[in-house]
Parts: structure tokens; C-alpha cells; sequence
């Protein structure tokens, strides 16, 4: 159960490398990096020592860049958007919401935003070598695309986004935030007040859309709107809050007390809740997700330890209750592209993935990861590849596994052959590992990007990251620039 962000600080000028200077928003890309020897860290294994320091490696991504909106976030969602349903030529532009953890209450505001002329470079899987002059091998990536890519060339893509900004005043902390998906510019928001409110942000997203400049460095004002809906029902804050995919203004919100309360929309605009809540955990519900597949069904878990499955149709206990980790399970994420599978993470570093079709049977377990040694705080499947999920971690790693993917020497040795590699990986690493980012401190939340394949955004103590790693394949053909 780690939730809050320790000693939140308004971002300054230090944000990333090559950060604007001023302001309270900001955004970033990363700055050119020096050729230097380069090892194998491995995060919670080895030490840095004093006077170094650790450096990403640029080409390991299409893209990367960071940015914030002031206060640091707890929670943000991605928005749907009417750009395209499958982009995958650069630059990109994307719509988010998210809420602050600001020092007083008072402070706090949600943000809407666009991050537009988001740069990158396509990469190959394999870099191309030539021999320079003195026989050695040389990555050629970049100069092959030095003439067609420009600003974007060696650093997963140099040229700064645009961020716009609109910010809605709020009332306390922002614990979580969720858009409609039917509505993207309907959204719900849980508050530390132990209110949960939902909102229309359909005129700030229309100012965003026509606007193409940034937004004044100077520009402090935060809009008073009153939301369209409230519910002080719950006995205590919370954080759990999900949308139906199926029934559009359908809502379930859990709180800190056990209690899960379902949403019904009316036709009037409004939320009929049944104030007889859903019990069945014995602490804090952490996370809610509705099934892809059927509209009554949902999914929950608790520090108690235990996930639920739930059908609202048999009344307000769960159809099924497992003990699924030896700690808290603070998040779930149900796979929407094979919705059998579930996907939890717990307090103690570990996250596992569920066949819900073996429930029945006892053990549904399928897969058990013991790679992070700290809380994980957010988990989420790939909108793209069913195989694929994201996961972020107390330990200031963000991961991405490959579930389908198994050892394979043979196809390691080539791959070595091939790329020159003169360090070799740890040994111990799963199989499954695709990628690992850093950089960010006090992971949180994370989103795929269901329009944009292989884009992910992740939220901080430090600000912003939208990254795309180059090793993330999609099924989907290239499209032609």
C-alpha cells in the first residue's frame, strides 16, 4: 500500500535534461549523451558509487521525453482522441488528464493537457555496423537517418513537445483519475476528502484542440468549474475507480473501509448509486476493473491480500474470493485482448497473472515474477499485444515483459553476433524482460497509449515521462511516412 507522494514539490526548472527554463509546466527531451564505455547496471543489485552516475541509453528508444504540469501526480489518464485510431508516423500529439498532490489542499487543480510534436525516430531491432577508417565496428543508425530524421537523429527524438494546459481547480488531493471511455471528456476523480466527483472537461479539451501554442510560462489561472456530479457516500477517501468499457456512465468506486459502491447513469445526466454497498474484504479496496467482456462482472483487490471477482446481478457478495499475495495487492489490470487473463501487483515486489478460467480448479496462477524488490504501483496490459504488459515499481523501474517469450541460446548468441555486444546481460534476468526504464523517482501510474502502439506514459514525484522503447514490436505493418 504505497500511495502517496513523500514531500510533493512544486517542479522547477530542473526537470530532466535540457529542460525549459521558468514556469510552472514544462517539457523536455533528452540532450545528446557522450560516447562513453558503457556496463550493465542492474537496478537493486548493483551500487552506484560516488561520482557516477547513471546514463540511459538514447538508442533504446523511439522516442522519450519528459515534462510536467507544476505539482507532482499521483494519477493521470489518457485520453481518446479523434487524431487517428492507429498512429504510428511521427510526431504524435496526445490528450491526458490528471490530478495534483500539491502541498495545501487549497492548491491542487486537475490538469487537462496536450502534448503535441512529440518527435522520434523509428530504430531498428538489429543497429547496421561499418568499419571506419581504423577497422573498428561503428553503430551506423544514426548516420544512415541522419539526412531523412534530422532534429530527431541519436536521441530518441531531440525536438521539445509542445505542452498545453488547462487546469480545473480541485479541492484536496487527487488520489485517482479516470476518463469515460465512451467520453473521454467525462472523467472521475477521487479526493483524499472522501469525495468522489465527476466531471465535464469537454470545453478545456475543444480550447486544446484549436489552440497550437504553448501555454504562457505566466499563465497561473486555474478555471472554478463545478463538477457535474458528487457522491459523499463513501465513510473514507479512496483509490479505487474504474469505467465500464461495456455500459457507457457506468462506475464502481471502492474506499479505504472495504466498501464498493456501484454508479448507474439516469437519463438526466445524473448517477443513481445504490448506497447499499458491495463488502467482501476485510481492508482497503485498492483496485477496481470491470470485465471486457460482460457488463456485470468486475474484478477487485485489497491489502487483505485477496482478489474478488464480482457479478452485480447475484447480489452484494463476490462470486469469487482468492488469497493472491502474501501482502497487500495494491493494483489489478485485466486483459482486454484475452480477457481470461488478470493481472495483479503486490506490496512486496511480486505481480503474477491469472487464467480466471482456472479459478475453479484451485490454482489459476500462470506466471509469478519476483524481479522488483519494492511495491509495485501500477500495472497495465498492452492495448495491442495480448502477451504484453507494463508494470512500475517503487524501485524507480519501469518494466516491460513479454509473457510469450522464453530462452531461446541459440537466438541469443546471434543476436550477440549481430549487434557486437561486448557486455554481456545478468544471467538471472527472466526471459520474459523486454525492457527496463529509469530516471523517474517515485514511480506511480502508467498508461499504455491505446492509439499510439508502443507508447507509454508514466507519472512521477519528478514529472512526466512519454517514452517508446525500441524493442516494442507490433503486429500492426509500419506505415509509411
Amino acid at each position: 500500500m504505497v500511495r502517496s507522494i513523500k514531500n510533493p514539490k512544486k517542479a522547477k526548472r530542473k526537470n530532466k535534461v535540457g529542460s525549459k527554463k521558468g514556469g510552472e509546466s514544462s517539457s523536455s527531451s533528452l540532450a545528446e549523451m557522450p560516447s562513453l564505455p558503457t556496463k550493465v547496471w542492474q537496478p537493486g543489485v548493483d551500487k552506484i558509487e560516488e561520482g557516477e552516475e547513471l546514463q540511459c541509453d538514447p538508442s533504446a528508444y523511439n522516442s522519450l521525453h519528459a515534462f510536467n504540469i507544476g505539482w507532482p501526480c499521483l494519477s493521470f489518464d489518457t485520453l481518446r482522441d479523434s487524431l487517428g485510431l492507429v498512429r504510428t508516423v511521427f510526431p504524435h500529439a496526445v490528450y491526458c488528464v490528471a490530478g495534483t498532490q500539491a502541498e495545501k489542499a487549497s492548491w491542487n487543480y486537475i490538469g487537462i493537457f496536450k502534448l503535441s510534436k512529440i518527435s522520434g525516430k523509428r530504430r531498428d531491432l538489429v543497429p547496421k555496423f561499418s568499419a571506419d577508417a581504423d577497422g573498428s565496428d561503428m553503430d551506423s543508425d544514426s548516420s544512415d537517418d541522419s539526412d531523412e530524421d534530422g532534429e530527431d537523429e541519436g536521441n530518441g527524438g531531440s525536438g521539445t513537445p509542445v505542452l498545453q494546459l488547462r487546469k480545473v481547480a480541485h479541492e484536496g488531493c487527487v488520489n485517482r483519475i479516470r476518463a469515460m471511455t465512451q467520453n473521454p471528456h467525462v472523467c472521475a476523480s477521487w479526493a483524499d476528502t472522501g469525495l468522489v466527483q465527476v466531471w465535464d472537461f469537454s470545453s478545456h479539451l475543444n480550447a486544446l484542440a484549436e489552440s497550437e501554442s504553448e501555454v504562457s510560462r505566466g499563465d497561473t489561472s486555474t478555471h472554478n468549474q463545478a463538477p457535474l456530479f458528487k457522491f459523499g457516500g463513501h465513510n473514507d477517501e479512496g483509490y479505487a475507480i474504474d469505467w465500464s468499457p461495456l455500459v457507457t456512465g457506468r462506475l464502481i468506486s471502492g474506499d479505504c473501509k472495504k466498501f464498493i459502491h456501484l454508479w448507474e447513469p439516469t437519463s438526466g445526466g445524473t448517477w443513481n448509486i445504490d448506497t447499499n454497498p458491495f463488502v467482501g474484504h476485510a481492508a482497503s479496496v485498492e483496485d477496481l476493473q470491470w470485465s471486457p467482456t460482460e457488463a456485470h462482472v468486475f474484478a477487485s483487490c485489497s491489502v487483505d491480500g485477496s482478489i474478488a471477482i464480482w457479478d452485480a446481478r447475484l447480489g452484494k457478495s463476490p462470486a469469487a474470493s482468492i488469497k493472491a499475495h502474501n501482502a497487500d495487492v495494491n493494483v489489478i489490470s485485466w486483459n482486454r485482448l484475452a480477457s481470461c487473463m488478470l493481472a495483479s501487483g503486490s506490496d512486496d515486489g511480486t505481480f503474477s497473472i491469472r487464467d480466471l478460467r482456472l479459478l475453479k480448479d484451485g490454482d489459476s496462477v500462470v506466471a509469478h515474477f519476483e524481479y522488483h524488490k519494492h511495491p509495485i504501483t501500477s500495472i497495465e496490459w498492452s492495448p495491442h499485444e495480448a502477451s504484453t504488459l507494463a508494470v512500475s515499481s517503487s524501485d524507480n523501474q519501469l518494466t516491460i515483459w513479454d509473457l510469450s517469450l522464453e530462452k531461446d541460446e541459440e537466438e541469443e548468441a546471434e543476436f550477440k553476433a549481430q549487434t557486437r555486444e561486448q557486455v554481456n546481460a545478468p544471467a538471472d534476468l527472466p526471459p520474459q524482460l523486454l525492457f527496463v526504464h529509469q530516471g523517474q523517482k517515485d514511480l506511480k501510474e502508467l498508461h499504455w497509449h491505446a492509439q499510439i502502439p508502443g507508447m507509454l506514459i508514466s507519472t512521477a514525484a519528478d514529472g512526466f515521462n512519454a517514452l517508446m522503447p525500441s524493442n516494442i514490436e507490433s503486429a500492426l505493418p509500419p506505415a509509411e511516412a
